[in-house]
């Protein structure tokens, strides 16, 4: 479903009437905002496969501290790989970088090891590489990255749309108090219900992500 296309359906679950676009009205802005908060609360939950993507840094010779272009600062890591030397990157802790970057002599060589180190003028994380490169090498990160704030009517959500507006629903019915229809609780548990079962029929295809806590 598009931006609107939730909106309108939680204004119809609610007996509201529909709108033609997300700023129409006071309430329709309000259903918007739950409507993003619903997304972050899935895109929280579960590695899901539609937010996959691969941010590919190209290193240069002795150059360690590389922008993670486009992946912002909330991602996770799937895998990371050396490419060009079929090597797989290990993930070590920013104090074992720091260390290596600068209490050694500096070791230049095949990148083998990560770490994540701050931010650039963009938001989007650094990452520092060891030994640092010797040459240009191509490093993909795989990375499940969430979907920017739904603002255009046409934007498509990506992560289950059902489960959007069962969440969103749920938090317009606290904001609007029970009205003889559902009640809040009901719906959210509804929602929990659904969520769960989403996940567990996507983790039957990736078994890394089998173990699931509800939220």
């Amino acid at each position: 479903m598009t931006f609107l296309q939730l909106i309108n359906n939680v204004l119809i679950r609610l007996r509201e009437t529909q709108v033609s676009s997300n700023a129409e009205t006071a309430y329709s802005t309000l259903i918007g905002l739950y409507v993003n908060d619903a997304k972050r609360q899935i895109e929280d939950a579960f590695s899901w496969n539609v937010l996959s993507k691969r941010v590919t840094i190209t290193t240069n010779s002795s150059t360690y501290s590389y922008s993670m272009t486009d992946a912002g600062q909330k991602f996770q890591v799937q895998d990371a790989l050396n490419t060009t030397s079929n090597v797989p990157l290990q993930n070590i802790s920013f104090v074992e970088m720091n260390r290596f970057q600068n209490l050694v002599p500096a070791i230049t060589g095949v990148p083998q090891y990560y770490a994540f180190d701050g931010v650039d003028g963009n938001g989007d994380t650094k990452v520092s590489l060891y030994p640092r490169p010797d040459g240009v090498y191509n490093i993909p990160f795989e990375l499940t990255v969430p979907q920017a704030t739904l603002a255009s009517d046409g934007t498509s959500v990506l992560v289950p749309d059902s489960l959007v507006v069962q969440n969103a629903y749920a938090r317009a019915l606290v904001e609007r108090g029970e009205d003889g229809g559902l009640n809040s609780s009901e719906a959210y548990q509804l929602y929990r219900s659904m969520l769960s079962d989403q996940i567990a029929l996507e983790g039957t295809r990736y078994p890394e992500n089998q173990e699931f806590v509800a939220v």
